[in-house]
C-alpha cells in the first residue's frame, strides 16, 4: 500500500440503522490502497446492530484508527451529521490532509482515496479544494445498472446553485476546504454536499471532477437520495419533484450565502444578490438574471428546465 504526496485521510461516516450494508463499506475501507486513513463516525440514532458491527470493526482496526463521536447525540439528520463529523475533525487535520465523506451503503473502489490525494496535492494548500467522482450504479446486491453521467460542463458557480453535481459519498476535501466548510452555516434544506460544492466554488475554490467511477453506489429503495439513471432519468425525477421545492431550495441556498458574505468572492456576491434582486421583481428582472454567465446545468434540456423554474419561481 502507498502513501499520496504525505497527506492522510480522515474519513467521516453517519451511520443510521445501516446494518444490512455496513459490514461491505467497512471492508471496502481496509481494502485502500492508500492505507493512510482513519476512521470518525457518530451514530445518527439507529434501532438495528449498526452499533455492534462498527464496536466490532474497531476492536479490528484499533481505537486509534477507528474513533467514534459522542456528541452531539441523537437524530440530526444527514446534513448535520456529516457537518458536526467534520467540524470535530478540522482541528486534527495537516496541511496535507484530506477529509472523505462515506455513506454507509456503498462500496468503495480501492484506488478511490489515491486517486483524490493526488488531485488535491496538485492545488495549493492554501486553497479549498474538493475531489467528486462519478459512480457505478448498482442495485441492492452489487450487481451493476449503470453509471453516473459524464460532466460535460465544467463544475464551478454560479452553475453550483443551479444543479449539484458533487455526491457526497465521493467528496473529498482539503483542510482548507474542510475549514471553511465546517465554519459555515447551512440551509435546513441543502445537503452536506451541495453545501460543501456551494462553498467551495462561491469562495473561488477548486472543483476537481475526476470523470473516474471510482464508488458503488447502492440503489436500495432506502437511499437518503437515490441517483436516477442517465439525464432522462434525472429530468424525469426533477419533473416529479416540481419547481417550488426545487426553487424553496435555490432561495434558501442564496439566502444562506448572502448572510455569510465572508464566505464569497466580490463576483460571487454581485451574482447572488443580483439573483436575490430578480427573484423579488419580476418576469424582466428574471429574464435578465438568467444571461449571469455560467448559471446552467450540466445538459441543455436540464438547463431549460432550470430556467422555465427560475421564471415560475
Amino acid at each position: 500500500m502507498t502513501r499520496v504526496s504525505g497527506g492522510r485521510v480522515r474519513i467521516l461516516l453517519s451511520t443510521f440503522n445501516g446494518a444490512p450494508y455496513l459490514r461491505e463499506q467497512l471492508d471496502s475501507f481496509r481494502l485502500q490502497t492508500c492505507a493512510s486513513w482513519s476512521l470518525l463516525w457518530r451514530d445518527d440514532g439507529s434501532t438495528d446492530g449498526t452499533e455492534a458491527l462498527m464496536a466490532a470493526f474497531t476492536a479490528e482496526v484499533g481505537p486509534d484508527r477507528c474513533r467514534r463521536l459522542a456528541a452531539p447525540v441523537g437524530n440530526l439528520g444527514p446534513c448535520e451529521s456529516f457537518l458536526a463529523l467534520l467540524r470535530a475533525a478540522v482541528p486534527s487535520l495537516g496541511p496535507h490532509d484530506a477529509v472523505a465523506f462515506a455513506d454507509q451503503d456503498d462500496v468503495w473502489l480501492p484506488d478511490k482515496l489515491s486517486r483524490g490525494l493526488a488531485a488535491l496535492a496538485t492545488e495549493p494548500p492554501e486553497r479549498p479544494a474538493l475531489v467528486c467522482t462519478r459512480q457505478v450504479l448498482v442495485d441492492a446486491a452489487l450487481a451493476p445498472i449503470g453509471e453516473s453521467p459524464h460532466w460535460p460542463c465544467v463544475p464551478g458557480f454560479p452553475a453550483a446553485l443551479a444543479q449539484n453535481v458533487a455526491t457526497g459519498c465521493t467528496i473529498l476535501l482539503n483542510r482548507a476546504a474542510a475549514t471553511l466548510i465546517a465554519g459555515s452555516r447551512p440551509p435546513e434544506t441543502t445537503l452536506h454536499d451541495w453545501w460543501s460544492y456551494l462553498v467551495v466554488s462561491a469562495s473561488g475554490g477548486q472543483i476537481v471532477a475526476d470523470p473516474a467511477a471510482l464508488v458503488l453506489y447502492r440503489q436500495h429503495g432506502g437511499n437518503a437520495v437515490g441517483a436516477p439513471e442517465g439525464t432522462l432519468g434525472r429530468a424525469r425525477a426533477a419533473l416529479r419533484r416540481g419547481p417550488a421545492a426545487f426553487m424553496r431550495v435555490f432561495r434558501a441556498n442564496l439566502a444562506a450565502l448572502a448572510a455569510q458574505p465572508g464566505l464569497l468572492t466580490e463576483p460571487a456576491r454581485t451574482d447572488v444578490a443580483r439573483l436575490q434582486e430578480a427573484l423579488a421583481g419580476g418576469l424582466p428582472a428574471r429574464l435578465g438574471a438568467l444571461r449571469l454567465p455560467g448559471l446552467r446545468r450540466q445538459t441543455l434540456l436540464e438547463t431549460l428546465t432550470f430556467r422555465l423554474w427560475f421564471l415560475l419561481g
